[in-house]
């Protein structure tokens, strides 16, 4: 079914659109559970995303987020599992490795590791922000519609929540 480019054109890109709405809701969120419990299903879509569009290393590090987010809501703050997730992320890149391009992709899934066990609230938002641009880059660089568009508005609705969340802090 997906052998035509132009249907795995166009799943990548309904994926792509899957994902946009689930993480903004999720980053809409103040609070951290529900952000990420919708960002296992969002990253459910993203991988596969990479997979229509043959992003081997995306698809691989988006679905291994999946795992991340699992890990996390059992294991946050501890450094071990989080080096272990790291870990993960690095092999799956180097066994699914296909241009430079790549690199976008592995500098998200760590950043996103990194910010996601040790960091909570606004500190963890600023890293998967930075995160996020790094999917806008990889999503630009596979072709991605949907998921450029999805990546880039999860960037701003973080950063608004961002500036929710100290606006709610300078009033407590």
């Amino acid at each position: 079914m997906f052998d035509d480019p132009s249907l795995r054109w166009l799943a990548g890109q309904a994926f792509g659109l899957i994902a946009l709405a689930l993480c903004v809701a999720g980053f809409a969120s103040k609070r951290d559970d529900r952000l990420f419990f919708l960002l296992l299903f969002a990253n459910v879509a993203f991988a596969l995303q990479f997979a229509m569009f043959r992003s081997w290393a995306a698809a691989a590090i988006a679905a291994l987020i999946v795992l991340r987010i699992h890990w996390v809501r059992r294991y946050k703050g501890n450094a071990a599992v989080m080096l272990i997730m790291a870990g993960l992320t690095v092999i799956a890149a180097v066994l699914t490795w296909s241009a430079p391009r790549d690199a976008w992709a592995l500098a998200a899934g760590l950043i996103g590791t990194y910010g996601m066990f040790m960091l909570e609230g606004i500190a963890m938002r600023w890293l998967l922000a930075v995160a996020a641009f790094c999917w806008v880059i990889s999503n630009l660089l596979v072709g991605s519609l949907g998921g450029t568009l999805a990546e880039s508005l999860i960037l701003v609705t973080n950063l608004v929540t961002i500036a929710r969340l100290y606006r709610s802090a300078d009033r407590d």
